[in-house]
């Protein structure tokens, strides 16, 4: 009889992306690989966008007499040699078990977990280029906050990967800021992860005749449900038996850290939901805040938002979400509480009405180049709702984009979100 916990083969994690958030997580994984040798090979590929750096004199790495500091590096070059990422995670040292590649197809050929976690704009051209390299069984997790809104429909960034590399993908979110979590000060996240029902090792019976008679291979199942509760248009392949199961438990023990604790939920779609619609709330919570209105103000409407939020998922995601997740998960009301308290959106829009400009000024000014979630997020959310119907039922977030296209004066907002009996 084979010993409890053994497998004839571990699974292969590939970080796909290696900028603040990816590098961290790949420090994360890799720490856990090393002290998981029944479970995963040790070797962490982390994907990095190659581009040419030059240590900074101030870092603690630079030496004069040395090339590496002396000439500009491939990015790659640097971390593989220093163990560091000297340009987007500088200071923070790194497992050796964390190999940076600047080959994309390379990187993810042979593995059976890529944990994807880059701006969202760089989904689509990536996963085209990782077509035909990645093994068939692979499964996934995103790290990408919010979702993909138009007027025409909501998609998950997790199903929107998984459609184009035909692969099953969960979500990681959470109150995790993370230089926070990469100098491992004490913080949560939600892993949401819906295992395929191909996955399972245990066959069902059929109904009907006698369960040895009967018994239904779910390896040979080939479909699955959506968020939506829906069946998917992608045909997943199952994992191979001879792999540990890829379940909750395992999810656990890939992320969980003393220092980052891990929740392991099947709501993928509220996890998912959380992570877009609280910027929205932060950039409101932001503009009563630069009114010098005070705690009770910001709390008052982070209460609505956290509201919303839950009823924007049952609304639209009625089969397949759970409102506890809003309510319970780091995902959801702990990440909203950090967002409103000191994240980008929540900065910007409280910057914008103490100077008395446009918050796409503070943008510019403040943000060297990368755009905020929550504008534009707002502009999506209010078109989706708005094509339905429905932009009266959520009184904060239209509000939010009222004020922000200028149709709308903040100093109004406690009267706008003032409805009654809409929870």
């Amino acid at each position: 009889m084979a010993t409890l916990g053994a497998h004839e083969q571990k699974h292969k994690v590939t970080i796909v992306g290696s900028g603040n958030w990816g590098t961290t997580i790949a420090k994360v994984v890799a720490e856990n690989t090393k002290e998981h040798p029944d479970l995963f090979e040790s070797e962490v590929q982390m994907w990095v966008y190659e581009e040419q750096v030059a240590i900074p004199e101030a870092s603690k790495l630079y030496d004069p007499s040395s090339k590496y500091s002396t000439e500009k590096q491939k990015l790659t070059t640097l971390i593989n040699h220093f163990h560091e990422n000297v340009k987007y995670l500088p200071n923070i040292a790194l497992p050796h078990n964390i190999v940076a590649n600047p080959s994309l197809q390379d990187s993810v050929k042979e593995a059976t977990i890529l944990v994807f976690n880059l701006p969202h704009q760089f989904i689509g051209g990536l996963c085209d280029q990782m077509k035909g390299s990645i093994l068939p069984y692979a499964r996934g997790v995103s790290c990408i906050k919010g979702v993909d809104v138009s007027s025409e429909d909501i998609n998950l960034y997790s199903e929107s990967i998984g459609k184009k590399l035909g692969i099953y993908v969960g979500a990681l979110s959470g109150a995790n800021i993370a230089n926070e979590v990469a100098l491992e000060k004490f913080s949560e996240t939600t892993v949401a992860y819906d295992p395929p029902p191909m996955d399972s090792r245990g066959p069902t019976p059929k109904e009907g005749g006698t369960p040895r008679a009967s018994e239904l291979d779910l390896t040979k199942i080939t479909e699955h449900k959506d968020s939506k509760g829906l069946t998917s248009k992608v045909r997943l392949t199952a994992q191979p038996p001879e792999l540990p199961p890829l379940d909750h438990q395992l999810m656990h023990t890939l992320f969980h850290r003393p220092y980052f604790h891990v929740h392991v939920v099947s709501d993928v779609a509220g996890v998912s939901l959380s992570g877009a619609l609280k910027n929205i709330v932060a950039v409101a919570t932001g503009f009563v805040a630069g009114l010098d209105w005070g705690d009770n103000a910001k709390a008052a409407i982070m209460r609505v938002g956290l509201l919303e939020m839950r009823k924007f998922g049952k609304m639209f995601f009625e089969n397949t979400v759970r409102t506890a997740t809003f309510t319970e998960e780091s995902a959801g009301v702990a990440d909203l509480i950090t967002s409103c308290m000191s994240g980008r959106n929540y900065r910007c829009a409280k910057m914008s009405v103490e100077r008395g400009v446009s918050i796409a000024e503070v943008e510019k000014s403040e943000l060297n180049g990368q755009m905020l979630q929550g504008t534009s997020t707002a502009k999506e959310v209010y078109g989706f709702l708005k094509a339905r119907g429905k932009e009266n039922e959520f009184p904060l977030l239209t509000s939010t984009y009222r004020i922000l296209q200028g149709e709308a004066k903040l100093e109004d907002l406690p009267d706008l979100i003032a409805k009654p009996n809409l929870f």
